[in-house]
């Protein structure tokens, strides 16, 4: 459709510049969420959940971790190939630790909880490296 002044092509091919633009960036943000569960000191259960987020984040960029760019601009991959690294990176934010024990026939048992509740965070692929920041919410 074409508007009053006449610029239909002029809004056409800014929307695709900005498109490829991003595109070109390859930068994304993701919804992760973590749960690492030990009972009686033995690991139970570690689940890392990675979703691309449908809206974009609202956040100011806090903590950030730099990891080598891979072949391929898949961000899940590029997690299970640096584990460790993105793992150490998440401990470092602010989780949510829940700690219950109980004493049952002299016999004691002990569950602890670390939660990363969902959060975002950016993620930029350039050529070289990965730049995946955390996007803290501003207190208002």
């Amino acid at each position: 459709m074409r508007s009053r002044d006449g610029n239909h092509s002029f809004t056409l091919r800014l929307c695709t510049i900005i498109l490829l633009s991003s595109l070109a960036l390859n930068a994304g943000e993701y919804l992760i969420s973590y749960k690492y569960i030990v009972k009686n000191n033995v690991l139970f259960n570690e689940s890392l959940d990675i979703s691309k987020s449908m809206q974009k984040c609202k956040g100011i960029p806090a903590q950030t971790l730099i990891l080598p760019a891979t072949k391929q601009k898949n961000f899940i991959q590029l997690v299970s190939h640096h584990y460790n690294e993105f793992i150490d990176y998440i401990h470092r934010l602010s989780l949510d630790i829940r700690s219950k024990d109980t004493t049952t026939n002299n016999q004691i048992n002990s569950t602890t909880i670390i939660i990363l509740k969902t959060t975002c965070f950016k993620v930029d692929f350039n050529d070289n490296f990965v730049k995946i920041s955390h996007l803290k919410q501003p207190y208002n």
